[in-house]
């Protein structure tokens, strides 16, 4: 993938993001009226609340996984930990996510892009911990039961031209790309029940 391929593949990424949190919100403000008006109690309701406030925290996590990323830009601390709070949809994996203060947006989109790695590792669940010490970045993941192919793995160290990502799985083959950009290797240590990524 060359260089103009990728920016141009993280602005389309940012600006599908930015177009989709707009109506979303709207939805969301529409919901809240509706509940302060007491014509919200009911079953439907509640899910229409609870999957529009989903789709906004997976799209603020999209935007900062698939956007642009300067490298000059930072990300807020706060804003990381709102986007990896639980979510009301009870997801099963729990992220402890231990960098503190503001960090480098282009890092945090590449351990973004490692975390949807674990995520579609732990469709049964599991829990990952994020570590920074300098410039150097660990995401271990822990689960009783994963699901790995060593293939799709093997696309964050040695990129693959010919390699036949699936769309559900397209994370996989952005991760290498942008390590170049960022003059990083990672290294990735795989068990039977533990993911290790280092970068």
């Amino acid at each position: 993938m060359t260089r103009h391929n990728r920016d141009l593949t993280a602005l389309i990424g940012s600006r599908i993001c930015h177009d989709l949190i707009s109506p979303l919100g709207a939805i969301g403000n529409g919901v809240e009226l509706l509940q302060l008006s007491g014509m919200a109690d009911s079953p439907e309701m509640a899910l229409i609340a609870e999957s529009v406030t989903n789709a906004n925290l997976r799209i603020r996590y999209f935007r900062v996984a698939f956007g642009a990323a300067p490298d000059d830009q930072l990300i807020a601390d706060g804003e990381i930990r709102s986007i990896l709070a639980p979510g009301v949809d009870g997801r099963k994996i729990e992220v402890d996510w231990t960098p503190e203060g503001s960090q480098p947006r282009a890092c945090v989109k590449l351990a973004f892009l490692i975390l949807q790695c674990f995520e579609s590792a732990m469709p049964w669940g599991g829990r990952i911990s994020v570590r920074r010490d300098g410039d150097h970045w660990t995401i271990r993941g822990v689960a009783d039961k994963l699901k790995l192919d060593p293939d799709l793995w093997a696309l964050l160290s040695t990129p693959q031209g010919d390699a036949d990502v699936p769309p559900a799985q397209v994370h996989f083959a952005l991760i290498a790309p942008e390590l170049a950009r960022q003059n990083r290797a990672a290294g990735v240590t795989l068990s039977d029940h533990s993911i290790n990524v280092e970068f």
